[in-house]
C-alpha cells in the first residue's frame, strides 16, 4: 500500500502513546481515521487535537473495549456507516500487568489477555474478511518484544505478547498462500515513553483484584516503578509510528523498533538450538 493518501485507518488505543502518534504519523498522510479507545476523555481530545492539526482530514472515534467481541463487532459497524469500508487495521490497544507466577489471580490473566490477545484477535475476525474482499489492505498488530524474549515478573504480557507475534505469523503464510495482496506487520517495540505502566486506570471494576490481594511481586518490589525508569526514557512514540507507515508501505512484517532488538532476539535463538538457559534482557 504505497499510496495511502484518502485511505482509512482504523486504531485501536488510538487515544495514546503508539496508538496517537500513529494516527498523527496517517493523518500527514491523508488518511481518514478511526479511532477507538476505552478512555472517552482521552479519545475526545485526541480527535479534537487530529482535526485541528489535519483539517483535510475526517476523524470518527469510538469508544470501544476491544475485550468484548459485541463492541468490536460495532466497531466494525461503525467503520462502515462512517467510511464504506478499511484499509489499514491497527490492533494496537494493550495493558501492562505482571508480578510472580505465583501470586497473579485469575482476574490478572483474564484483563492482560483480553485486551492484549483478544483485541487483537477480535480486530482480525471483524476487520480482516473486508479487506480480503476488497484485495487491499494491511493489519498491523501490537505484540513487543516481550513476545520474542520473555522477562521476569511479566508472565500475562508475555503470553499474550508471543500469542500476537504468532498469530501474526500465521496470518503472514496463509496470505502468502492464498496470493493475497493484503499485508500483515508485528510490532515488536523495546522501551517507548508511553503510559502503559499505568494501564491500572482503565482496569475494569469486575476484573480488579480484592484490596487484600498480592501485587504480586517480591517484597519492596513495585512492577509499574521497577519499569518506569525504563519507559520514561523509551523511543518517542512519534518514531514508532514512522516505523510503522514504512512497514505498511513495503508489507514488511516484523517491526522491530530499536538497533539492539535483533542481538536479543538471535541470542533467545542461539539458547534454544544450543539447549542452554535463556538469556536475561532488558532491551533498552
Amino acid at each position: 500500500m504505497d499510496d495511502v493518501e484518502g485511505k482509512v485507518a482504523v486504531i485501536t488505543g488510538g487515544a495514546s502513546g503508539i496508538g496517537l502518534a500513529m494516527a498523527h504519523r496517517f493523518a500527514a498522510e491523508g488518511m481518514h481515521l478511526l479511532l477507538a479507545d476505552i478512555e472517552e476523555g482521552a479519545l475526545d481530545d485526541a480527535a479534537e487535537a487530529l482535526q485541528a492539526a489535519h483539517p483535510g482530514v475526517t476523524v470518527r472515534t469510538s469508544v470501544t473495549d476491544v475485550s468484548d467481541a459485541e463492541a468490536m463487532d460495532a466497531l466494525g459497524n461503525d467503520a462502515r456507516d462512517a467510511f464504506g469500508t478499511v484499509h489499514v487495521v491497527c490492533n494496537n490497544a494493550g495493558v501492562g500487568a505482571g508480578g510472580q507466577l505465583q501470586s497473579l489471580t485469575t482476574k490478572d490473566w483474564e484483563w492482560c489477555l483480553g485486551v492484549n490477545l483478544w483485541g487483537v484477535i477480535h480486530g482480525i475476525r471483524v476487520f480482516l474478511p473486508m479487506l480480503l474482499e476488497q484485495g487491499e489492505g494491511h493489519v498491523v498488530n501490537t505484540a513487543s518484544m516481550a513476545g520474542m524474549v520473555a522477562g521476569p515478573f511479566m508472565g500475562p504480557y508475555n503470553a499474550s505478547k508471543f500469542a500476537v507475534v504468532g498469530i501474526s505469523e500465521t496470518l503472514f503464510h496463509e496470505l502468502a498462500m492464498t496470493g493475497s495482496d493484503v499485508g500483515v506487520s508485528v510490532l515488536c517495540p523495546g522501551w517507548v515513553n508511553t503510559k502503559i505502566h499505568e494501564s491500572q486506570r482503565n482496569r475494569p471494576e469486575d476484573l480488579q483484584n480484592e484490596p487484600v490481594a498480592s501485587s504480586g511481586a517480591p517484597a519492596g518490589v513495585d512492577i509499574a516503578d521497577f519499569v518506569r525508569g525504563f519507559i520514561e526514557a523509551g523511543l518517542a512514540p512519534a518514531a514508532v509510528a514512522d516505523m510503522v507507515l514504512a512497514a505498511v508501505r513495503t508489507k514488511q512484517l516484523y517491526i522491530l523498533t530499536h538497533e539492539d532488538s535483533g542481538g536479543v532476539i538471535e541470542a533467545r535463538a542461539h539458547a534454544i538450538v544450543a539447549n542452554e538457559p535463556p538469556p536475561f534482557a532488558m532491551p533498552q
